[in-house]
């Protein structure tokens, strides 16, 4: 993993911090409430919600806060499999500068980090992690359409830690 980054974006508080895996962080981007399951959209929903209302966010190996309701669902679901780690290797190299992201550290999403974050994944300059995967078309649509529907608006997200 990367070295841990300290600042006053990070995490200062005691809500607990949303577990999101590397891939996730782009995902949650361009979210407009699809997923593999019903149980995954609810968790999916939640982890947004979270988000949205100014939890930190830590970066974890593996199955995260979203991943948990497709794991109990399908014990062997694609999220312990080596193409989800490599596509969280993908996206935290992408994003990692512009996210501060790193170590054990928990950050904030501020309105500022999602912005710059949505301009990358818009641009395809965060999108390495995107190769293969089934939902690529259609966050590629709802990035070209300005992130509408979104469920995570950038707007949403506080300034500061």
């Amino acid at each position: 993993m990367l070295p841990r980054v300290d600042g006053p974006e990070h995490d200062r508080t005691d809500a607990p911090a949303v577990r999101l895996r590397g891939h996730h962080l782009l995902c949650i981007l361009t979210y407009v409430g699809r997923g593999y399951s019903p149980a995954f959209v609810a968790a999916m929903d939640a982890v947004v919600e979270r988000i949205r209302t100014g939890a930190p966010v830590r970066i974890v190996d593996g199955p995260d806060d979203i991943c948990a309701a497709h794991v109990a669902e399908a014990p062997d679901a694609h999220c312990h499999g080596d193409s989800a780690a490599e596509r969280d290797r993908r996206a935290v190299h992408d994003v990692a500068g512009l996210m501060g992201l790193g170590g054990e550290g928990a950050i904030r999403l501020t309105a500022d980090r999602l912005d710059a974050a949505r301009e990358l994944f818009r641009t395809g300059r965060s999108r390495s992690a995107c190769r293969g995967c089934s939902w690529a078309d259609l966050c590629t649509s709802i990035a070209a359409d300005g992130f509408a529907g979104a469920r995570l608006a950038p707007a949403d997200a506080g300034e500061g830690a």
